[in-house]
């Protein structure tokens, strides 16, 4: 038998709880780690005679990233209710836009690891109310239900079916929760739930334009654990094909333990909903100077702060990706190019010094005490000869650390840091290290250049790096090429 190949057919859901104050319908709070069942009300309960009322901060949220993500805005909102029977929904139904979505259509570029670039379309962004949460690990023989989390607003990004593998899923999510953070409408906290993402996976014959049957994959907790699942969900189908089986339409969870998905239950069609008008809610008008008023808020996007470190100030692919990929250490390097044109040597110091510094002490930048002025001054320090990187990383930058309060110039001061250009100096040493290496002096007049790095290394220790690097340099090749 003809072996055939399959290609897989990939749609995500994606769930993101806003920041707002309070719920999405009601003046709850929305505090996580609250104590359960403490944020709420009869509103968000769905007691009888209560009546729900828009949150116009969240409305702003979901259009920010609309806008972001350039879709249409729709001009009148209605809301709809979405009918089923779940525990941790409380109302019995969730009210949620249906037929007018707040944004619909577009794009969400995506870069992955080979460099390749692809775009991944948009179906709608809508807004809806969250459920509450079953606990199934409190109570040894029931189900105990969390209500907290019922009626907090959330946003769903629907993609239209153009994901074919698991890499493309990880760096499409990858880039909507750096999104939602820049934009500062979300935490993007996975493992909280405050970004949660559904998987719509189908495979289908190579070439062929009928979609497979579809499974919705839930209950990933992370960005690796959607490519896991996605790449483990794709191989089951394919097996199952091969094998002569059919794949059934359901709702299967992720086991991220051994990276296998089970299934929950049957998958529902869009008419097991019974969507109908929300009757308690008038519609949503979105007017020109709304969106303008949405627009003047919204910071500066990854993908033009990616533009703009690799266009304007000429960095690498490599280390403009590492700068965005954190909204506070790109504002933080932006802020120090108020001071200093060394674009290079400004990138190195937040993505390597200062990252390394914060990792390894479990900070966040916003808790970094050093200014962007003091990381500028200790560029011109270097820039003017004053003192090596070498010196200024190992030995002047921590000790800034730790007296914040001081400038650059009192400790390389106070501590006698300053580079030693000395020639005599720095040339007594060369003689040293050249007398004591006769054979490496001997391989390197045969061809072996590399070497040169190894003596001015010798002399840079024995100087306890206080000779000019330049200088040493020099001084080295002169003697060892005479």
């Amino acid at each position: 038998m003809e072996s055939i190949e399959f290609e897989a057919v990939i749609g995500l859901e994606i769930h993101i709880q806003l920041l707002t104050m309070s719920k999405a319908f009601s003046s709850d709070a929305t505090e996580y780690g609250a104590l359960p069942n403490t944020q709420v009300s009869p509103i968000s309960l769905g007691h009888p005679g209560t009546l729900p009322k828009h949150n116009s901060e969240a409305i702003s949220m979901a259009m920010k990233m609309g806008l972001a993500l350039d879709c249409d805005i729709t001009r009148v909102n209605r809301y709809s209710r979405k009918n089923y029977f779940y525990a941790d929904l409380p109302k019995g139904y969730q009210i949620t836009q249906f037929d007018t979505p707040l944004c619909t259509k577009g794009i969400v570029p995506i870069r992955l690891k080979d460099g390749t670039e692809k775009e991944i379309r948009l179906t709608r962004i809508h807004m809806e109310e969250d459920t509450g949460k079953s606990m199934h690990d409190q109570d040894l023989t029931d189900t105990l239900v969390d209500y907290n989390r019922a009626g907090t607003p959330l946003i769903e990004v629907v993609t239209e079916p153009d994901i074919k593998t698991g890499e493309e899923a990880y760096a499409f999510v990858s880039e909507i929760r750096r999104l939602v953070r820049y934009l500062e409408i979300c935490d993007g906290n996975m493992e909280e739930g405050s970004l949660r993402c559904d998987a719509n996976i189908s495979v289908m014959p190579k070439g062929s334009n009928v979609f497979g049957t579809k499974v919705e994959v839930k209950n990933m907790n992370s960005i690796s654990n959607v490519r896991r699942a996605i790449d483990f969900e794709i191989e089951r189908q394919i097996e199952l094909i091969q094998n002569g089986g059919k794949v059934s339409g359901e709702t299967r969870g992720f086991n991220g333990l051994n990276g296998t998905t089970f299934s929950m239950r049957k998958k529902e069609e869009v008419n097991d909903y019974r969507y109908f008008p929300e009757p308690d809610l008038p519609p949503t008008i979105i007017t020109d100077q709304i969106i303008k008023d949405v627009k003047s808020k919204m910071p500066d996007l990854p993908r033009h702060l990616y533009k703009k470190f690799t266009s304007d100030y000429g960095l690498s692919d490599y280390d403009a990706n590492v700068l965005i990929d954190d909204k506070l250490s790109a504002n933080y390097f932006q802020e120090i190019l108020n001071h200093t044109s060394n674009f290079k040597a400004a990138s190195n110091w937040v993505s390597v010094t200062i990252r390394g510094y914060l990792n390894e002490n479990a900070l966040n930048i916003s808790d970094f005490q050093l200014t962007p002025i003091q990381i500028a001054q200790i560029i011109e320090l270097i820039d003017k000869g004053t003192i090596n990187h070498s010196i200024a990383s190992q030995k002047l930058f921590p000790a800034l650390v730790k007296t914040p309060n001081t400038s650059p110039k009192e400790i390389v001061k106070s501590m006698n840091l300053g580079t030693n250009s000395d020639s005599s100096f720095i040339e007594d040493i060369a003689n040293t290290v050249i007398t004591e290496f006769p054979e490496k002096v001997k391989e390197y007049k045969n061809g072996k250049k590399g070497l040169l790095g190894m003596f001015v290394g010798e002399v840079m220790k024995r100087s306890k790096g206080k000779a000019d690097p330049k200088i040493a340099n020099q001084i080295i090749q002169q003697k060892l090429n005479s």
